[in-house]
């Protein structure tokens, strides 16, 4: 039978004192932060509309109204409002034994529908299965999608321990994952920082990363050209990834790998990097030849 490295994984238990009282007050922060961005796509509705759906997407087993309510600083009858329109044009379900929200058959056939204008997991799939043969680990394409990441595709490899810590339509926020890390190396400190202030109170519940070690991780990933995950998710699981940038300058896609963290020591690490930065430079060559809409 196959293990799998997430399976193994044991749960540290939380400590409260000094840092549950900074993590409150980052989560404070990060709610100011949130206030004042403005609404660049509509009205106030619209983006309330929009960015509780991308909160429900993150949690596939579903997500509680009270919870939220929290993630998007709203009061709980405005919340409630907001989930129940969407339940009412069958954007969101809910499970009516956990009382969880999820989302619902709309979404799914709107995507169905939007398909054949993005063709992007198809056209990297080749390069996907290639990089897990020749690797045996675990291979991810991710795409960028606001201030989170969501995997669209995952092969995995032939060694027996796998490193399953991400499903394909599984949405986190950026800086969680090599994948993620990859999309960020090209954004300004400024950016950077505004994506931690709103990600910050999200980060514990998706893995071991901070505000502060995301910042040391950029740090050491834009320095060795491509993003490192040393542990950083999950205890023994180690990854590399690379950003997709094309002519447009912003990496929109990235690609990595995944795999227990002993095999993924330094030599075989920057083995590896070669050969997932060629992969991802000849990707990027490909969509600028196929024109991909990027936006």
């Amino acid at each position: 039978m196959t293990r799998t490295a997430s399976d193994r994984a044991a749960t540290a238990p939380k400590k409260k004192s000094e840092s549950a009282r900074r993590a409150g007050t980052a989560k404070a922060g990060a709610k100011t932060a949130a206030r004042a961005m403005p609404h660049p796509w509509g009205t106030q509705s619209i983006h309330r509309a929009v960015t509780m759906l991308r909160e429900i997407a993150a949690f596939q087993k579903g997500i509680r109204l009270v919870d939220i309510a929290s993630a998007m600083d709203l009061e709980r009858p405005t919340a409630h409002r907001i989930v129940k329109g969407l339940v009412s044009q069958g954007m969101v379900m809910q499970d009516p034994t956990t009382k969880c929200y999820r989302l619902g058959h709309v979404v799914y056939e709107l995507g169905l529908a939007a398909s054949p204008y993005f063709n992007l997991r198809e056209v990297c799939q080749p390069t996907i299965a290639r990089m897990a043969e020749r690797t045996a680990d675990s291979a991810y394409l991710v795409v960028r999608s606001g201030f989170d990441s969501v995997c669209i595709d995952r092969i995995e490899g032939s060694y027996p321990i796998r490193a399953r810590t991400l499903d394909v339509g599984m949405r986190r926020p950026l800086g969680i994952g090599a994948g993620s890390v990859a999309l960020m190396l090209g954004l300004s400190d400024a950016e950077i920082e505004r994506i931690i202030a709103v990600n910050g109170p999200r980060m514990p519940s998706f893995g071991l990363i901070t505000g502060d070690k995301l910042r040391d991780v950029i740090a050491k990933s834009r320095a060795a050209g491509y993003a490192i995950n040393e542990e950083d998710v999950l205890p023994g699981i180690s990854a590399i990834g690379a950003p997709i940038v094309t002519r447009s300058g912003q990496p929109y896609a990235a690609i990595s790998l995944a795999g227990i963290s002993a095999r993924f020591d330094e030599p075989r690490r920057d083995e590896l990097s070669r050969m997932l930065l060629k992969e991802a430079r000849a990707l990027a060559r490909k969509l600028d030849e196929l024109s991909v809409s990027w936006e």
